[in-house]
């Protein structure tokens, strides 16, 4: 199975047993600040505020944390100040990977990042080496047990969406769709009241690399680390791994 879409699936499982509650809030409260900064406190104006609020409200975080996350952002009240980064680089068996964080001080999450990288048999590269091989797009997944392929297919496809995937191995429907036109389609599920199981400006492989044998286990070591550091927002890498040897690991 494709990374991005199981690797999705392992975080799904992980978060069910995952108490980490205040390293995700950490991460929110640092989107939410950025996304004031850059486009205002309005949430009916800032289509990243309101994302990063929406994924508050699913972790639960207190609204008085959300009220004062935008404060900071806006400048109301005192806070560090956050600047975005991409790191790219590869893992285990030549997979590409980007990571993107954010920190206030880059100095120090660039040398953790490649401590990250080198410790599980890969390596941070230039700016620039993987980019190449993803495209940024709308990522919108949908549980299949929430509609019926086809008439979900034709929905999202007539709303303006650019590709659709059913993987036979997956629980989820995959929705692509150009960055611009996502809230678009969002809205088109929503108003026919079909749930969203998840959605993001996500950057989607153009190609992907078979993972084997021992690289497996070090490819989600190497993931997983990357996605527990406190200064990583996203994590995108082009393996792949076959559902026989998943199922093996038990994930």
């Amino acid at each position: 199975m494709s990374g991005h879409n199981k690797w999705a699936s392992i975080k799904h499982k992980k978060a069910a047993t995952d108490a980490k509650k205040g390293k995700v809030f950490t991460k929110i409260i640092r989107e939410m600040v950025i996304a004031v900064k850059e486009g205002g406190s309005q949430i009916e104006n800032n289509a990243r505020l309101r994302k990063a609020i929406e994924d508050a409200k699913e972790a639960n975080m207190p609204q008085d944390n959300i009220k004062k996350a935008i404060q900071r952002g806006s400048g109301e009240i005192p806070g560090a100040t956050y600047e975005e980064l991409s790191y790219e680089g590869y893992g285990p068996s030549g997979v590409a990977l980007i990571v993107e964080a954010t920190t206030d001080n880059k100095n120090r999450t660039a040398s953790e990042i490649r401590k990250i990288f080198s410790t599980y048999s890969g390596n941070l590269g230039e700016s620039g080496c993987v980019g190449w091989m993803f495209d940024k797009k709308g990522y919108i997944t949908i549980k299949k047990s929430d509609a019926k392929e086809d008439d979900l297919m034709d929905l999202v496809i007539e709303a303006g969406s650019d590709d659709f995937k059913s993987e036979p191995d997956s629980d989820f429907y995959e929705i692509i769709t150009a960055p611009s036109d996502i809230e678009k389609v969002k809205k088109t599920i929503k108003d026919k009241n079909i749930p969203i199981a998840s959605s993001e400006i996500s950057m989607i492989p153009q190609t992907f690399i078979k993972v084997e044998g021992d690289n497996i286990k070090s490819m989600l070591k190497l993931m997983d680390a990357l996605e527990e550091h406190d200064d990583v927002k996203n994590v995108y890498a082009n393996f792949d791994i076959s559902q026989v040897d998943m199922e093996k690991m038990d994930l």
